[in-house]
């Protein structure tokens, strides 16, 4: 077989000449996400449109003749129309973009998404009610985040810095892709087991909506819901709240910031700590230097220095007072003996038997002292009472 030599600028056109020719590289449809965006000022655009698997570089001159969009940004999802096109100067292979067109899978996700922020808040999973306090001085606290990303050293760094004591238990989970929302979920549940864990930070840094959208699944949110120990959303994100800032405890704007707002400062506390001590001494030496003058004005306080001999006046005072008390007594019963004895005289004086000792007798019928003649009759009989006895008779005649 005869060797085909050919030059450069031969096979450039042998290339173009066939790529111009074949159909199927002119007028179709491909679709991918961007990649490498960039508008010049030319009015050109180039990217990079990829798949999984492999990309392909594009140019759309003059874009805005076109009506292609001009937000187009790294990682969106579209659908374009254009040709193959094969610089011969250059040996360039890239398509010539005449249509863009976005596909709306995110819109998609976000309407699925509302649907499910609105299942969710009607169970309570959103609900203050159910919201857990943040241990005040935790000991040691959990992460659930990938150990190669960022979160990871930012959360350790500034726990290190803020209280060096505390003990940091990892588990390493993906937390964008697939796989990731079970990883996620294992971690939290993981980390729940462990006794000594007082609160999960469970989070990542930033990226696309794309990249975040593992802590918008619903067994995510879930395992944050039934998290026994207080558990920090800490996603790095300027979009609205994912689901697991809805669910969880607390939400954090980044894994810096949750470990802020749960880890205290050190230094501050041993700071607050001293101040306290200080405040509590200077009270002290006030109130002994207070205790100590009042202590010292009762020391001159003429009635304490004087108090044997106040005593001693009390006493002589008590002991006057007594004998007036007595004396003033003794006249009253005097008073009141006499007063007795001359009642005693008057009813003495007033008793009927007292008749009898001059000389008079008392007359009776039937247990009843006589006093009228009509009382009595023939043949009753009569006692008649004595000074020193009585004399018992029968009436013979009444007159």
């Amino acid at each position: 077989m005869d060797e085909i030599v050919y030059s450069v600028t031969e096979f450039n056109k042998m290339v173009k000449g066939y790529i111009d020719e074949n159909p199927n590289f002119q007028e179709f449809f491909l679709k991918g996400e961007l990649s490498g965006v960039t508008y010049y000022k030319s009015g050109h655009l180039y990217f990079t449109l990829k798949d999984k698997s492999s990309q392909i570089k594009c140019a759309a001159f003059n874009y805005k003749y076109k009506r292609i969009p001009e937000d187009l940004k790294e990682g969106d999802s579209i659908k374009i129309f254009g040709d193959v096109g094969f610089y011969e100067a250059r040996g360039d292979f890239q398509v010539l973009v005449r249509h863009v067109q976005k596909e709306d899978k995110l819109g998609e996700m976000f309407a699925k998404l509302e649907k499910l922020k609105n299942d969710l808040e009607k169970e309570g999973l959103f609900s203050p009610l159910f919201k857990k306090r943040l241990p005040k001085y935790p000991n040691s606290i959990g992460i659930v985040t990938a150990y190669t990303g960022a979160a990871f050293h930012d959360i350790v760094n500034t726990t290190r810095k803020r209280f060096e004591n505390i003990d940091i238990y990892i588990y390493s989970a993906k937390v964008q892709g697939i796989g990731a929302k079970e990883e996620i979920v294992k971690g939290i549940e993981t980390l729940n087991r462990i006794p000594e864990v007082d609160l999960i930070i469970a989070g990542r840094g930033g990226g696309s909506v794309e990249d975040l959208w593992a802590f918008n699944e619903e067994e995510v949110a879930r395992a944050f819901y039934r998290s026994e120990k207080p558990i920090i959303s800490a996603v790095g994100h300027e979009i609205d709240n994912l689901l697991s800032d809805l669910v969880a405890d607390v939400r954090a704007a980044t894994p810096t910031q949750a470990v802020e707002i749960a880890i205290p400062v050190k230094s501050e506390i041993e700071k607050q700590i001293l101040d306290r001590e200080k405040r509590v001494r200077s009270s002290i030496d006030r109130t002994l230097r207070l205790k100590k003058d009042e202590l010292e004005k009762l020391k001159n306080n003429y009635v304490l220095k004087n108090f044997i001999r106040t005593i001693e006046e009390k006493n002589q005072n008590l002991v006057y007072l007594e004998e007036r008390l007595e004396k003033s007594l003794n006249n009253i019963f005097k008073e009141k003996r006499h007063e007795l004895e001359l009642r005693t005289e008057k009813i003495i004086g007033l008793n009927p038997l007292a008749v009898l000792s001059r000389g008079y007798s008392i007359t009776k019928s039937k247990n009843k002292s006589l006093k009228n003649l009509s009382e009595i009759k023939v043949g009753d009989e009569i006692e008649t009472i004595l000074n020193f006895g009585k004399i018992i008779s029968e009436v013979k005649e009444i007159k």
